[in-house]
């Protein structure tokens, strides 16, 4: 994948002008990840907006699904 052509997407909450925020895209899955992920045709990357070139975390679409279904449940409220 050619990272410079990701179109990286911060949310519209995000304080300090998005600087402390994640970003996301969507991506086309890797061919590496289909043989045990039934969905991987397309990938939710995540990384630190103050670290672009730092790790990123990469979800399936049911993943991704999963993960916003709990935000808007507020199950990560401590």
């Amino acid at each position: 994948m050619d990272s410079s052509r990701v179109i990286w997407r911060k949310s519209s909450f995000s304080g300090n002008g998005g600087a402390d925020c994640v970003e996301v895209a969507v991506v086309p899955g890797d061919p590496i990840l289909a043989g045990h992920k039934p969905d991987a045709d397309e990938l939710y990357l995540v990384r630190d907006s103050k670290d672009p070139d730092g790790p990123t975390l990469s979800f399936t679409r049911s993943e991704w699904d999963a993960f916003v279904k709990g935000v808007k449940a507020d199950e990560f409220d401590g």
